[in-house]
């Protein structure tokens, strides 16, 4: 396995790993509302999931043995990305 399928790997096992927060979530945000005082649920849940997978993987990136290129963070972010209709659907459907 090439290191990009690695890389591929590894994210797409973070955002698997974050969806399955979304009901967690969601449930939390309605718990305490008054703490929260979260307007959208949704919208803020749809945040949290993209920034524990942009965060991931840029942690992951990080890791490497040399620093990541801006190339490098591009597929990074295109790969998030195409990912972003299959989350989207599980928070708003």
């Amino acid at each position: 396995m090439s290191q990009e399928d690695q890389m591929e790997t590894l994210i797409t096992q973070t955002i698997n790993g974050a969806i399955a927060t979304i009901p967690a979530y969601l449930e939390e945000i309605k718990e305490k509302k008054e703490t929260l005082k979260v307007e959208e649920p949704k919208e803020f849940v749809y945040g949290v999931v993209m920034g524990m997978a942009l965060g991931m993987s840029g942690a992951i990136l990080s890791a490497q043995k040399e620093m990541p290129t801006a190339e490098d963070q591009m597929k990074v972010r295109d790969l998030i990305y195409k990912h972003i209709p299959e989350i989207r659907e599980r928070i708003f459907s």
